[in-house]
């Protein structure tokens, strides 16, 4: 559910207290674990933590307008959810991640890079804090850019190249049709 709040402060004061009591929770493990370069404000319709374009002015790729987004917080319908990029797609610090998670012995739901709970219980707040600490804004701008360098090379010399092979192929299959 995205929110129609224009400060972080609208966004808690608008949830129910159960939920506002979590998110605020979360959000101070969040911000004693942030690099200073990261800034919080409202995101995607929720709390987002992001590097700003004073850092990185060429924003989020798919709109250059938006800062870089790091890490979000939210109230969803059925869940509150938690998403940290820095832990989306395969990495090194994916998979500390994960393993950290399970050593607690909580349940991660998790897809993607959304984590969902309903309690703050639910959650490994010292596994999360540590992620927030070991990626400073350097680091995940690092990861960030070399990801969009593997995307990029994957598009311009993998599926196009193949899908032309494809067609050539598929055309030679074909029988030719004489008109009568």
């Amino acid at each position: 559910m995205q929110s129609k709040a224009t400060t972080v402060e609208q966004y808690l004061s608008g949830l129910p207290e159960e939920r506002r009591a979590a998110l605020a929770a979360v959000r101070k493990v969040l911000l004693a674990n942030l690099d200073k370069d990261y800034e919080e404000g409202l995101q995607h319709g929720m709390i987002g933590y992001y590097v700003p374009h004073r850092v990185f002015p060429a924003g989020y790729h798919c709109d250059p307008s938006k800062p870089l987004l790091f890490a979000g917080l939210g109230s969803q319908k059925n869940y509150m959810s938690l998403y940290l990029m820095c832990v989306y797609g395969p990495s090194p610090l994916a998979a500390w991640f994960s393993e950290a998670w399970a050593k607690t012995g909580k349940k991660l739901d998790m897809g993607k890079a959304c984590i969902r709970f309903k309690r703050v219980d639910d959650l490994a707040l010292d596994v999360i804090g540590e992620v927030i600490r070991r990626l400073p804004v350097n680091k995940y701008l690092e990861q960030y850019q070399a990801a969009r360098r593997l995307v990029a090379a994957r598009t311009t010399k993998g599926p196009p190249e193949r899908k032309a092979r494809e067609k050539s192929a598929k055309q030679a299959a074909k029988p030719v049709r004489k008109k009568s």
